[in-house]
């Protein structure tokens, strides 16, 4: 038989690409293999998003050449935010790639694939493919703002917006086959239908999807402070299958560097965005990203920072350290702070975090929550409550794609165990 290898890295918009084209593989008679050696396709889902991710894709690139010395007739392909719009440099650097593809572009890949078998005028979905409970589904490709340190408006352009219809047959038929948790994905998925003639918005997209028989729960990321609009928050609070769970990013507790990245608000905004929907949805989890060590930013600006999130105690906080994008408006700004500096402040605001999640998430401890079973992890089950925590239990019986009410018994900052009631 034969086989295919996937690899991805970055964002949930790679899972889901990465999910349809192990289908549309699956789909030409291809099965996963773990070993790429053994792949007759080998595809790797990439990320550019900051330097690390960078080095990993094209370390894990040329890791791959002698596999194709060996094997000339195996299928390497490119495929991401790694790949720009002109290939010639890429092509120059790997001249044993075989096929550069867009980001998002799951199409052309499998249409190349099924033309080199032959196969490209009867390919049809594979009935067999186990989708997981919880999907990522995209809603919109691409971003309109221009946070200047972002690569993302570079690599996947300017916000292109499915239409809903078009959004509610896919999650109909991801449901179908046992799916019971939608994300709906954007870049800025605040600004849904924002392109479209109608301009349809998300909380009207989230009405649409909600009237779905058999979807339990729903979701959308990642948001923009500066477009999330009261509609949104109504709907969320209103609509008993949207999941009380917000990703917002705030990026920085200092006004002149959010500034400086363009980011479109205040601080004092923020907060008043955060109280707002506190206020409409008291049992709301919040998360957030943080970039530390951007250019200028002095240790007040950081120490700002970390107050923000003593002040709003996110449940989640996603940290990194800024790391110079090539193309970008803040790569031109000089990067001042310097790398072990970075280093410092990053591990300052996770060692914070630890401490706040840790202590939001003791609170739980005893209490019987719903849990939506995911999958089988080393011997326990796994799944995640309306809030996103991340729950283990141990249990003989088949829980996969079931709700079970489960008593916390242990806690810890990123995850809990407990006992099915």
């Amino acid at each position: 038989m034969k086989c295919y290898y996937l690899w991805t890295i970055g964002c949930q918009m790679n899972d889901a690409d990465s999910r349809q084209m192990a289908e549309g593989l699956e789909s030409l008679g291809y099965a996963a293999t773990r070993r790429p050696e053994e792949a007759d396709v080998i595809v790797l889902n990439t990320c550019v998003v900051r330097q690390s991710a960078e080095d990993k894709v094209y370390g894990r690139l040329s890791s791959l050449k002698p596999i194709k010395q060996k094997r000339p007739e195996a299928i390497l392909a490119l495929m991401g935010c790694a790949v720009e719009e002109d290939t010639s440099s890429l092509q120059q650097r790997f001249p044993y790639v075989d096929l550069f593809v867009r980001p998002s572009d799951t199409e052309s890949l499998i249409d190349f694939i099924a033309s080199h078998n032959g196969t490209a005028d009867h390919w049809q979905p594979a009935s067999s493919f186990q989708c997981p409970v919880s999907c990522y589904v995209p809603v919109m490709y691409g971003c309109d703002h221009l946070c200047t340190y972002c690569i993302v408006r570079l690599r996947r352009g300017r916000q292109r917006s499915k239409r809903p219809a078009e959004i509610v047959d896919e999650v109909q038929c991801l449901v179908e086959r046992r799916t019971r948790e939608v994300t709906l994905l954007g870049q800025n998925v605040d600004a849904y239908g924002h392109d479209l003639p109608d301009q349809p918005t998300l909380a009207v997209l989230l009405e649409a999807v909600h009237e779905i028989d058999g979807l339990w729960r729903l979701r959308f990321l990642t948001s923009h402070p500066a477009d999330m609009a009261n509609e949104l928050i109504e709907a969320v609070a209103d609509l008993p299958k949207v999941c009380e769970y917000l990703e917002i990013p705030i990026q920085s507790g200092d006004d002149k560097i959010l500034k400086r990245m363009l980011r479109r608000y205040t601080i004092a905004q923020y907060r008043e965005l955060v109280a707002k929907i506190r206020e409409r949805i008291p049992k709301v989890a919040l998360a957030t990203d943080v970039i530390v060590g951007f250019p200028g930013e002095t240790e007040k600006q950081f120490m700002n920072t970390c107050d923000l999130l003593r002040e709003i105690r996110f449940d989640v906080v996603h940290v990194a350290a800024y790391s110079p994008r090539p193309g970008t408006a803040a790569c031109r700004l000089p990067d001042d702070v310097p790398p072990q500096e970075k280093e410092r402040r990053r591990k300052a605001v996770e060692e914070l975090q630890k401490q706040i999640a840790g202590e939001i998430n003791a609170l739980l401890l005893r209490q019987a929550v719903e849990v939506l079973v995911e999958e089988r992890h080393k011997g326990k089950w796994r799944g995640r409550t309306r809030t996103n925590k991340l729950v283990f239990f141990e249990d003989e019986r088949d829980w996969r794609g079931k709700l079970a009410r489960v008593q916390i018994t242990w806690t810890g900052p990123w995850s809990m165990q407990g006992s099915p009631v």
